[in-house]
């Protein structure tokens, strides 16, 4: 590793008990479970970083570990991947964090790097990134996280809901015709370990268990997160009919 970058440290949570696909990190892809699909994708796009896995429990671990990946074991019942990187950092004392998160095998090197970037300025205590809606469909989808930024590329706000509202034409998206397009963001993160500290001791807020997205604990209570917007987006296992469309990106030759 670059000293002279003081290159942050990539913590990935992991965890089998996910809501809507459980189990989903050790379903098999042509015969390798999708944990190190994500794994070994980290490894061949960002290979001057240090990666750790902070996992729930042994069956993570275990695959991790056989293959050569560095990983700690942290509580099954920690609240959010954010808690769990929190937990994993009191162990690796790492000075900022990047969290890719586990299900997602088609993480490209810009998004890594954009993260570092955008956590760079002093006022920054987390960094995120978004990329413009490309339809009104996809805006309008509530499993879609908008976000809204201040003009000096701070985050606002982040909601399920279509942000903002375009109301001279009754909350109907007219992309650019606007003179803005709404951006969607990518839970991709990037964390000061001064951050990480306060957030997993501070009790989820208001904002945070009605929208279920955690990084608005880190708005209400004031923290400062830096918006990086990006060409592309990345591509989540979120079922199991994403699990068979990344199987399908593999056979075709395009992973």
């Amino acid at each position: 590793m670059n000293e002279q970058l003081k290159l942050p440290t990539i913590v990935v949570p992991a965890r089998l008990a996910s809501t809507r696909f459980p189990e989903k990190l050790i379903k098999e892809v042509q015969g390798k479970p999708l944990i190190l699909w994500t794994a070994e994708r980290i490894k061949k796009v960002a290979p001057e970083f240090d990666v750790f896995f902070a996992v729930d429990g042994r069956a993570l671990k275990e695959i991790l570990e056989n293959s050569g990946f560095s990983v700690i074991e942290t509580d099954a019942n920690l609240a959010s991947g954010t808690d769990r990187i929190a937990a994993a950092n009191q162990e690796i004392q790492a000075s900022s964090v990047i969290n890719v998160q586990a299900d997602e095998p088609l993480v490209e090197r810009q998004h890594i790097l954009s993260l570092v970037t955008a956590l760079i300025p002093n006022q920054a205590d987390m960094s995120t990134l978004a990329v413009p809606f490309s339809t009104e469909a996809d805006f309008l989808d509530p499993n879609q996280v908008k976000v809204v930024c201040d003009s000096q590329g701070y985050a606002i706000y982040f909601s399920r809901s279509p942000i903002p509202y375009f109301r001279d034409s009754e909350g109907k998206w007219k992309g650019e015709d606007q003179g803005a397009i709404p951006l969607k963001h990518i839970g991709l993160y990037g964390y000061k370990a001064s951050f990480l500290e306060r957030f997993c001791q501070e009790s989820p807020g208001k904002l945070e268990k009605i929208e279920k997205l955690e990084q608005l604990r880190a708005l209400e209570w004031g923290a400062k997160i830096s918006l990086s917007t990006v060409h592309s987006s990345t591509i989540g296992i979120d079922s199991p009919e994403d699990l068979f469309k990344f199987q399908a990106l593999i056979k075709a030759g395009t992973f």
